[in-house]
């Protein structure tokens, strides 16, 4: 096997498979452009390098009886690496915080906490968040709508989107 950079196919196929995780093989081959062999060598390829981390179904938190999105700004006493990893590894045992971003600036994190309605996300938020360690303050802000939901990022095959320099072991061309 022989290392490239990620090239035109490779860029294809992560960009369908981004969009539509549940594509066939064959189906993933033919827009690509290649046979099926080659493309599954690519896409476990890009599995090992990294560049695809996993595969869900995007569900419908209000259909599960999640009809509260929050946004919560948390605030820490201290910003020691300690803590901030203190902090992090709290988040991953609730539930309700499906996303947790590191911010710089005001904010020490940003959690994306959805809830079955107002009184559970208050719940939560005296119970778990306020009373975690090292939490100074947190603003909460309610989510009224999502008007755009677009997973990962974005890729071009033409143009490029890997930043130029990865490399993969791709196997033999098709």
């Amino acid at each position: 096997m022989q290392k490239v950079k990620l090239d035109k196919i490779d860029r294809s196929i992560l960009r369908d498979l981004q969009a539509e995780g549940r594509i066939t093989n064959v189906e993933l081959a033919g827009r690509a452009g290649i046979s099926a062999p080659p493309c599954l060598r690519r896409v476990r390829a890009l599995e090992e390098a990294g560049y695809i981390k996993s595969y869900h179904a995007c569900l419908d938190p209000k259909a599960l009886g999640y009809h509260v999105t929050v946004f919560a700004q948390v605030g820490l006493s201290s910003q020691a690496e300690a803590d901030l990893e203190a902090f992090e590894a709290t988040v991953q045992d609730w539930d309700e915080v499906r996303e947790c971003f590191m911010l710089a600036g005001e904010t020490d994190f940003l959690l994306k906490v959805v809830a079955p309605d107002w009184d559970a996300y208050q719940t939560f938020l005296t119970t778990k968040l306020t009373a975690a360690a090292n939490v100074s303050h947190v603003k909460s802000s309610l989510s009224i709508r999502a008007a755009k939901l677009a997973p990962g990022v974005p890729i071009n095959p033409e143009t490029g989107g890997d930043n130029g320099g990865t490399e993969i072991e791709t196997g033999p061309e098709a």
